[in-house]
């Protein structure tokens, strides 16, 4: 794997404006950026950085808090509803808006927090069955894995730590999910029927919270650390290196909380770095696939770098 030297923060560039919240950046071939947003639903930003609503449909208005999204072959999106009504729900560019799981095993299914097309595969996250959390700790061991196929949709995992998003390896052997209050990203070995066994736990120090993640072309798996603002890149044998570092200088006291068990909400919305607050989400993207886009929940634009290694296209570029 080619050696990445670190980037500084002074390599950071910035596209769109106005930006509610955008957890989840997703590169689209043509050159716009798209991101879940509390404002306008799902954001479109244009190449030349223009923003607006990417669907004719005011979600925030009708309940909606996108959090993941994804783009289907048809240009319509899915989201992840974190509002109380749960579920993920199909939305075309002209605001149509469907059911396209609500429920599982006929129960209804939660606040979600992400979706990732597979080909014929639709994963999708649960972090917690309880969302009136006091405190963010290792021990909430309530998030799912979800996986449609073929029309049924089971839980494929079941008792994880926030279950933030997924990633299937680029030969597709192993799926990949970040569990960002236990401090580690764990490997699972999917089957031909999407069956998921034999976890492989990487843990991080207990300053490192994982959250969003994308493949470059010579498997690196890059992620994104909310709370801590940092972006590491793992190895296919699993060593990892830090790319980017912007914390908080509080962030020794936010751990601290942590490993007692008491971190809060606040303490994590309050998190800030000199440019980055909450990074959560990462894309590859422009031509080249060169360009990485960074979002976060506190950012009102997009961050960018430029990586000497490609990434991986999603689904949606073919």
């Amino acid at each position: 794997m080619t050696k990445i030297e670190p980037f500084s923060i002074a390599d950071l560039s910035e596209i769109g404006s106005g930006l509610n919240r955008p957890e989840c950046v997703l590169a689209a071939p043509d050159g716009s950026l798209y991101t879940g947003d509390w404002t306008l639903g799902i954001a479109r930003i244009a190449p030349n950085g223009t923003t607006g609503p990417a669907v004719e449909v005011d979600l925030i208005a009708q309940g909606f808090r996108p959090n993941g999204i994804a783009l289907l072959p048809d240009g319509d999106f899915l989201i992840t509803n974190m509002a109380r009504a749960g579920g993920v729900w199909r939305v075309s560019p002209r605001g149509h808006v469907s059911p396209f799981a609500t429920e599982v095993a006929g129960q209804p299914i939660p606040p979600t927090n992400f979706v990732l097309v597979d080909g014929e595969r639709t994963w999708i996250t649960i972090s917690s069955t309880e969302r009136k959390h006091e405190h963010f700790t290792s021990a909430a061991n309530t998030g799912k894995i979800l996986l449609l196929k073929d029309g049924h949709l089971s839980v494929a995992v079941d008792g994880l730590n926030w279950t933030n998003e997924v990633r299937v390896s680029p030969g597709s052997e192993y799926l990949f999910v970040n569990e960002t209050f236990a401090c580690r990203t764990t490997r699972y070995d999917i089957a031909l029927d999407g069956t998921l066994s034999s976890p492989v736990q990487l843990s991080f120090p207990q300053d490192i919270y994982p959250d969003g993640m994308a493949f470059d072309s010579e498997g690196g798996l890059w992620i994104t650390c909310v709370i801590s603002n940092r972006l590491i890149r793992v190895a296919r044998d699993l060593t990892w290196t830090i790319l980017l570092e912007d914390p908080d200088p509080a962030l020794a006291d936010i751990a601290s909380s942590y490993a007692k068990g008491k971190l809060t909400w606040d303490q994590i919305s309050r998190s800030r770095g000199s440019q980055l607050a909450n990074l959560s989400s990462i894309a590859f993207g422009g031509p080249d696939l060169k360009s990485v886009y960074l979002g976060g929940l506190g950012h009102d634009s997009v961050r960018v770098l430029r990586s000497p290694v490609p990434g991986v296209p999603m689904c949606h570029w073919e």
